[in-house]
């Protein structure tokens, strides 16, 4: 017995002073942990300054029933039950129950409500027992953030989002995942206890770690060309039954994307932002890639554009397979400018066949020297990628060459198309589709994005005035002189493409690009619509050229052209303005009704209701008049109405 209390003796000090320190780490470690703490991502603007996705803090509020003592437990009860009753509407006899059954339970970490704004965890931070803290009180508080897009589900897909998983991996959409380094800002750091059925209880009401914010980051997208893009999609996916669709509108000269819509269809026939078609979807082009073919013809003067081809009956056998022209009996002898207003498939078949035939390579060589077989390389996530087969490939026949001419056999992302379109509405530079013009830590930029070119001169000057006055006369006197509208120039090309080449229903897809005015390219745009019922139509002059024509409208209209860049300029003043009088306000007024008047609405409804304010807006835009005079003081919970133009 000596020896063994000898050895019990040596093994305590052991413990004790030798292996202590491991011991007391390997304690703490199972009942204490350091947590991350979400910092709060920045906002995403659009090009005028309106919210695109914002953080919006969310808290759960807890209660350690054990904490509070029995004196300050049956002194409060009482009151603490009856301000939960007042603030979320259930009898104060069943809030006292609740609570007096929580301590009997010894429950440290009984839910009183989730998800609660700022606002209202002020007022509870105040109410009986809870005013104590968490250390004598028992309050528990638990933030996260959220967020919202304030336009709704418009734009969904490009705003994206990026989420982490417990691996610690991200998954990245959009442009919330494109530019998610800038806008995720530094996790903080908090110190939890762990309690009963393995749950964790915050320790303290501080952070050992603040979180510090995200970046602001503003896009090239206008919230009014989105709204006009998204519902001109929309109507006609409707009439048209069709699966899915897309429509990207570019500023010409800088490549800033000004609106991309994308639209699927659910099993329920409705339509949402399902995936981003105009980034990621390669498919063939059919029709609009005569564009290219045209292009690279007129540079390696095979051709010109008076240049006759010989349509024959609207059929041409080309080994064992016949290219077909929409109209039965073909066109005869025409031009090659007629041929690509009219959209002939034989004669672009027979005009690169008889041209390029001995040497193919040369006209793929053409289309790769203009770019075509390379990725943009935008910051979205998920480009798809151009196919443009080369002699030699496994996959090319003595058919591929006839049919890469009318765009079949080759494949492009409706981006991608829109970038070629773009360049010649540019005299032949091609810019890269950009996202972002800035990102911003209140007043300071932090990261600037520029114009930026892929090509200088994808073709020179003199053939891209050629294709341009065939494009314009497209919509003139061809294909697509449905939509001419004799006061406003629009030029472009039609597409009608086969879907599959299977057994069994044949499907289509019907685009448009081009750009508008024709006569000073300010936009571009491109229209590709899936699957549309053919029972209803499938060409592209009738399901996918009306969406350009609408779009093109509208923007010129109620956004006038004229105005365009010194609009953008005096915009980026106002956002700059726009942070400084919101952070100076933040700063100063605390319990003081300040002066929101020429204010956009989003900042003022954050500026206030962080001084605990209940905001009542009516209309859209700026703060026009606000019905508590500047310099009032103000109470937690008062209403405030603005009134907004």
């Amino acid at each position: 017995m000596f020896i063994f209390a000898i050895a019990v003796l040596v093994k305590l000090v052991n413990i004790q002073f030798i292996e202590g320190d491991k011991y007391r780490a390997k304690g703490e470690k199972r009942v204490f942990k350091t947590f991350d703490i979400p910092a709060n991502r920045g906002n995403l603007y659009d090009s005028r300054g309106n919210l695109l996705a914002t953080s919006v803090p969310k808290y759960d509020i807890r209660f350690d029933a054990v904490t509070p003592t029995d004196k300050d437990f049956r002194e409060h009860i009482t009151g603490l039950s009856k301000a939960l009753s007042d603030e979320f509407g259930k009898p104060a006899a069943y809030y006292k129950e609740k609570l007096k059954a929580a301590r009997s339970n010894r429950n440290r970490y009984y839910l009183i409500r989730r998800n609660i704004g700022y606002s209202q965890y002020m007022r509870i931070k105040k109410f009986p027992l809870f005013r104590y803290g968490a250390n004598r009180g028992g309050l528990i508080v638990e933030q996260r953030t959220v967020r919202e897009h304030p336009i709704g589900k418009i734009a969904e897909r490009t705003v994206g989002y990026e989420r982490k998983d417990e691996q610690g991996y991200y998954t990245r959409v959009g442009l919330e995942g494109a530019y998610g380094p800038f806008l995720r800002g530094v996790e903080g750091k908090r110190k939890k206890q762990k309690i009963a059925k393995n749950q964790w209880k915050p320790l303290g009401d501080a952070n050992e770690v603040e979180p510090k914010d995200g970046y602001d980051v503003i896009s090239t997208i206008d919230v009014n060309v989105q709204d006009i893009t998204h519902h001109a999609l929309l109507a006609q996916l409707e009439k048209f039954e069709a699966e899915h669709g897309t429509v990207v509108v570019m500023e010409t000269k800088t490549g800033e994307i000004k609106a991309i819509s994308n639209l699927g269809r659910t099993k329920s026939g409705k339509y949402y932002e399902k995936l981003n078609y105009a980034v990621g979807e390669s498919h063939e082009p059919g029709s609009t890639f005569k564009l290219m073919t045209m292009v690279a013809a007129l540079e390696d003067k095979v051709i010109d554009s008076s240049h006759v081809v010989d349509t024959e009956n609207g059929r041409v056998k080309f080994y064992d397979r016949i290219v077909r022209d929409s109209k039965w009996g073909g066109y005869g002898k025409i031009s090659a400018a007629k041929a690509f207003e009219l959209s002939s498939n034989t004669a672009f078949a027979k005009i690169v066949d008889q041209n390029y035939r001995k040497n193919p390579k040369k006209f793929v060589n053409r289309l790769m020297n203009m770019g075509l077989h390379k990725t943009l390389g935008v910051a979205i996530k998920g480009e798809g990628k151009p196919k443009i087969p080369y002699p030699g490939d496994k996959d090319w026949y003595g058919t591929t060459l006839p049919w890469m001419a009318h765009g079949y056999g080759v494949a492009l992302t409706p981006l991608q198309t829109l970038a070629f379109y773009n360049a010649i509405a540019n005299d032949g530079e091609m810019v890269k589709p950009r996202f972002i013009k800035r990102v911003k830590a209140w007043d300071k930029t932090v990261e600037q994005y520029d114009k930026e070119v892929l090509n200088s001169a994808v073709c020179s000057k003199q053939t891209a005035s050629i294709v341009k006055k065939m494009m314009r006369n497209v919509v003139v006197r061809g294909t697509a002189d449905n939509i001419n509208v004799p006061s406003f120039q629009i030029a472009g090309k039609t597409g009608t493409c086969w879907g599959n080449y299977g057994k069994g229903k044949r499907e289509y897809i019907a685009s448009f690009a081009g750009y508008f005015p024709a006569d000073d390219p300010r936009y571009s745009c491109i229209v590709v619509i899936h699957k549309p019922n053919k029972e209803i139509g499938y060409y592209g002059n009738e399901v996918a050229a009306p969406v350009f024509k609408t779009i093109a409208l509208k923007v010129y209209n109620d956004i006038p052209v004229v105005d365009e860049v010194p609009a953008a300029i005096a915009g980026s003043d106002r956002v700059q303005k726009s942070y400084q009088t919101y952070y100076a306000k933040v700063q100063k007024y605390k319990t003081i009704m300040p002066n929101v008047e020429g204010m956009p609405a989003m900042d003022v409804i954050s500026l206030l209701e962080n001084m605990g304010l209940q905001v009542v807006l009516k209309g859209t835009g700026i703060v026009k008049k606000q019905s508590i005079r500047p310099g009032v003081k103000v109470q937690k919970n008062q209403t405030v109405r603005l009134e907004l133009s």
